[in-house]
């Protein structure tokens, strides 16, 4: 039996030691570098299975070694290791093709998970084609937000429309986009999704519309591109604003004139898609300052859907949780039943920077380290209780809690009907600003 092959990237060579003896236990083959560069020289002398990079290190930063080793190895998973509890960093880096991140000190267990999810044969950053099951999971919030985002789902639904779907990350865009799809006329049809993040300038192009064999240096066969793939179905473009000025033209003449050409290619192919489009960067602000066409942004925009995040919609926290629960315990064989009352306060008060996408790793990290029935602050990664107001919750439902929840929520939701104007919302709750700001950061909201 072939062992998989395993790269360790992490300066401190103790750590280094130990996480290699334990993947060597558990039937893998690991190699050690202790530098990002060392990792980009090892790649290019020997095929790896699965990366492990620490996100700090001495000479490049572990977002920068991910989108060094995508460039030419886009097939292999990269995992990110973090002592620094950065949620928006992981965020970015399962943008830009991370397979996972793990936070520091790793625990045996999670990370034995992480590796042989990364290694399944389905663990591509590439998204095959789907078609439609009546199975399809998606699940629908109860807060007025939650409904507001179906009705505007159902609506546009039937139409062959384009869509602009706006939020941040790990909102659930993709799911969005599918609900989108699996109750549209294109049903049947094949959903193709690419995350335009992880593109370089050199792939995009190829990526989406294909190319032919001897087209370019590596282009050693024919490629079908998504575009094709998605032929008579959707295609969802998620991070699109990444996509260059080159290749947002071709994508512009592709949805006009609804005919691709492949890279090196002299034949058009026509083809019938429904564009589906997705950022969490505000294209409106980037088309005035010239990164992003304004025809094109247009012609993506007949129809837009603002994906709420987490924290503004509170009446959902349990319901989401419950159903990541449940998918844990399908997933890692456990019967674990719940949340403690502590961990219940937790998820209310945690500003969520990570959305779903977080709340779903969390949930199943959880599942994973609890032995009782319910699970307790304990199994929580530690950011998430170092804050005054997050100690608290853990602490119970004392009257100082409970006020300072019911204060938290007062200040959210003003800011949130004020769309986050702070002298406006300081003046509806009747303090000045400087309060406002002590207020917002005492209790984890975002500016």
């Amino acid at each position: 039996m072939i062992k998989p092959k395993i790269l360790i990237v992490d300066d401190d060579p103790a750590f280094c030691m130990m996480l290699a003896t334990f993947l060597e236990k558990n039937n893998y083959q690991p190699a050690k570098v202790h530098s990002g560069r060392a990792c980009l020289v090892a790649v290019t002398k020997s095929d790896y299975d699965l990366i492990l990079t620490d996100l700090r290190l001495p000479d490049l930063s572990g977002i920068e070694v991910l989108q060094e080793v995508k460039k030419k190895h886009r097939e292999v998973p990269v995992v990110l290791m973090t002592g620094y509890g950065e949620i928006r960093t992981a965020v970015k880096a399962m943008k830009l093709g991370a397979f996972e991140y793990v936070s520091k000190p790793v625990n045996p267990d999670e990370i034995l998970m992480i590796v042989k999810s990364a290694l399944q044969p389905t663990s591509s950053n590439h998204r095959p084609p789907q078609n439609h099951k009546g199975d399809f999971d998606y699940l629908t919030g109860q807060s007025t937000l939650s409904k507001k985002l179906e009705d505007y789902i159902a609506l546009v639904a039937p139409t062959d429309m384009s869509v602009l779907i706006k939020g941040e990350s790990g909102t659930g865009k993709e799911y969005v986009a599918r609900k989108i799809h699996h109750t549209s006329d294109r049903k049947t049809g094949p959903f193709v999704a690419l995350d335009c993040g992880a593109l370089n300038n050199e792939l995009a192009a190829s990526e989406l519309f294909g190319h032919i064999k001897g087209s370019f240096t590596g282009a050693i066969n024919d490629k079908t591109g998504q575009f094709e793939l998605a032929n008579g179905g959707t295609l969802f473009l998620d991070e699109i604003g990444n996509l260059s000025y080159e290749v947002q033209i071709k994508l512009l003449r592709a949805l006009q004139e609804k005919r691709i050409r492949k890279v090196g290619d002299k034949n058009d192919i026509n083809v019938d898609v429904r564009i589906i489009a997705a950022s969490n960067e505000d294209l409106r602000e980037a088309v005035k300052h010239k990164g992003f066409r304004e025809d094109l942004y247009h012609r993506l925009n007949e129809f837009s859907l603002e994906v709420p995040a987490l924290r503004e919609r509170g009446e959902d926290i349990d319901v989401f949780a419950d159903h990541f629960l449940r998918q844990a315990n399908e997933q890692l064989g456990k019967q674990i039943e719940g949340f403690s009352e502590a961990v219940q306060s937790i998820f209310h008060s945690y500003p969520w920077p990570g959305n779903i996408r977080e709340m779903k790793n969390i949930v199943k990290r959880a599942v994973l380290l609890c032995s009782e029935k319910h699970i307790a602050p304990e199994q929580l990664p530690a950011e998430m209780i170092h804050t005054p107001v997050m100690q608290n919750a853990a602490a119970g439902s004392d009257l100082r809690s409970q006020t300072e929840s019911q204060e938290r929520e007062i200040i959210l939701s003003t800011l949130q009907k004020t769309r986050y104007n702070k002298s406006k919302a300081a003046e509806i709750l009747k303090i000045d600003r400087k309060t406002l700001y002590n207020k917002m950061k005492q209790y984890g909201i975002d500016n």
